[in-house]
């Protein structure tokens, strides 16, 4: 019989919040890998639990070499625990590699539910709940960060990201520039820590806040697009603004879905317009 591989949440501040099973499975597991073993031995003391199994390192540097190994020893019965520093595995953390070779080798997996700051910040944002999507970590690079906010400048859902305090400011500027000013955010500072804040209001005020200086983990919701309906945008207003985006240095079919999103409309009828104005230049000889 094969084994069974388990994703337990960490704690994502307060150690209290550790869900109960998190001990039994650290103590009863064949192999624990976790994404830092020293973060996972100040764990494990602070819940007064120790480890029966052995204990390997599993982190992005890794995940790759090591992922094989791990897959054969649950292949060959054992019971794997994986842990990242904070919150649950493979959410903009390693786990995912592990988890779809798992699957595909026909081996169990299952869950120790626990802190998630994607859910705590959302609950907190006091922006609507019902529909969000999680985008993760933007780009670093200023032209790549604008290319993938202008991606889902018409998205409606809440929108949740994670980024790193010494780029907060700038990532907060670039979404006032795509999404404007007024569009309202909150900015989830170190949750459940001693020094927990929650900062709300517009992205072109948070932008000037956070241009102060902001330490801590950070989690950024954004309030989706206002639901307008399609825009009223004639062929060639459509082709215009995809070329102004590729005149800026995107690639017409980032272009071409940037320009659909914030019109409203389907991605084939820009496209179609962009290739009749691009025929019709070939026929006047433009």
């Amino acid at each position: 019989m094969t084994g069974t591989l388990v994703l337990a949440g960490t704690p994502i501040g307060d150690v209290q919040d550790a869900p109960p099973r998190l001990a039994a499975e650290l103590a009863g597991a064949d192999v624990v890998a976790a994404e830092d073993t020293r973060r996972l031995r100040r764990l494990t003391q602070a819940l007064g639990v120790a480890p029966a199994g052995r204990v390997v390192s599993y982190f992005e540097g890794n995940e790759s070499a090591r992922t094989p190994e791990l897959v054969e020893e649950l292949a060959g019965g054992a019971r794997v625990l994986l842990v990242t520093d904070a919150g649950m595995p493979s959410v903009s953390d390693p786990g995912y590699r592990l988890v779809a070779a798992a699957v595909e080798r026909g081996v169990r997996v299952t869950a120790v539910p626990g802190p998630s700051a994607v859910l705590t910040a959302l609950a907190l944002s006091g922006l609507p709940v019902d529909r969000f999507c999680f985008e993760g970590f933007l780009p670093r690079k200023a032209g790549e960060r604008l290319t993938r906010l202008r991606e889902v400048a018409g998205e409606r859902r809440t929108l949740v990201y994670f980024e790193a305090p010494h780029r907060l400011d700038d990532t907060l500027a670039a979404m006032a520039e795509v999404f404007g000013t007024d569009r309202r955010a909150a900015v989830c500072r170190e949750l459940t820590k001693t020094y927990e804040e929650v900062r709300r209001g517009g992205l072109g005020e948070l932008a000037a806040w956070a241009g102060e200086g902001v330490r801590g983990e950070i989690t950024v919701v954004v309030e989706g697009a206002p639901d307008k309906g399609p825009e009223e945008v004639g062929a060639e207003e459509l082709v215009r603004r995809v070329r102004v985006r590729e005149e800026a240095g995107e690639r017409r079919k980032e272009a071409i879905a940037a320009v659909a999103a914030q019109v409203g409309v389907p991605k084939r009828e820009v496209f179609d317009a962009v290739v009749a104005a691009k025929n019709a230049e070939k026929n006047t000889g433009i």
